[in-house]
């Protein structure tokens, strides 16, 4: 049996890239994250409902209760979505943008009974990529200061990555964004299903920091109640593997906290990471 160290971040075991100077932390090891007034990048559309879950019917679809009567809706996230399934939970869905939907509305965020406060859980797998080029935009990633484009889905070798942000005498910055909706022993973690496609995207990005350019993960953490992120050891491990090879080779890891709310999503802090699984004593 293994036991997770939630460790600060650390020079030799940080999410900044080499070179920078450290952030200033409070004692969580949390960095504030910002967004434009308001708190707002990513709004929701007009149009939103609240239901109430069913079931999850299929893989991209669920069935869920409005106003009496039994709707369907679409998910685009093909993940397990651990402990967000349950009969009962509280949905925030928006409509379907789209021409030819057999379904009238998008899941967006599902809400979780937490003690005296609920929170809402992001579920929408478009999130990450939408939020970090509002936030990018926005210049709100300490991260990506000097660079001054974004270009999505930019392809490199064989492969396509989800952005390769450019700049004035800075090395190519290749991002890949992943969304994490898993918080276990106030960690929150990725992924929450064996992720072949997952251990892929480490391999490349490992290749990419070690021939000089920088390749960075942008995890969208969108649930409060995560202390520090880690790979989900206990569901893909060699996921966890991967991810740890990642770090040591140079690969950048930004975990940042999603703020939910039914009028849209924000940036939060940026979580410190949580250090390799220990033996038991």
């Amino acid at each position: 049996m293994t036991r997770r160290r939630a460790l600060p971040l650390r020079p030799e075991r940080s999410n900044r890239p080499a070179g920078d100077s450290p952030a200033r932390a409070g004692e969580s090891g949390e960095i504030p994250g910002r967004s434009p007034p308001g708190g707002i990048l990513l709004p929701f559309p007009p149009g939103c409902v609240q239901g109430t879950l069913q079931r999850r019917v299929k893989r991209f679809s669920l069935d869920f209760w409005l106003q009496g009567t039994l709707r369907r809706a679409h998910t685009n996230n093909s993940g397990a979505m651990l402990g967000l399934t349950r009969e009962g939970l509280p949905l925030w869905l928006s409509p379907a943008s789209g021409p030819g939907r057999k379904s009238a509305y998008t899941l967006e965020m599902i809400r979780l009974p937490a003690g005296p406060e609920d929170f809402w859980v992001g579920v929408n797998t478009l999130t990450p990529n939408r939020l970090l080029k509002a936030a990018f935009e926005a210049r709100l990633l300490p991260w990506a200061a000097g660079y001054t484009a974004l270009r999505p889905e930019a392809g490199r070798g064989g492969s396509r990555l989800d952005a390769l942000l450019t700049g004035p005498d800075l090395p190519p910055l290749w991002v890949e964004c992943k969304n994490v909706t898993l918080v276990e022993d106030d960690t929150a973690a990725f992924p929450d299903a064996v992720s072949l496609r997952g251990r892929k995207h480490l391999k490349e990005m490992t290749a990419i920091a070690s021939s000089g350019e920088r390749a960075a993960f942008f995890y969208c953490v969108q649930r409060p109640d995560g202390r520090c992120f880690g790979p989900a050891d206990y569901v893909d491990a060699a996921y966890a593997e991967l991810y740890f090879q990642a770090l040591e080779a140079g690969v950048e890891v930004y975990p940042h906290r999603a703020l939910l709310s039914p009028r849209g999503i924000g940036l939060g802090a940026l979580l410190p990471l949580a250090g390799p699984p220990e033996p038991f004593a």
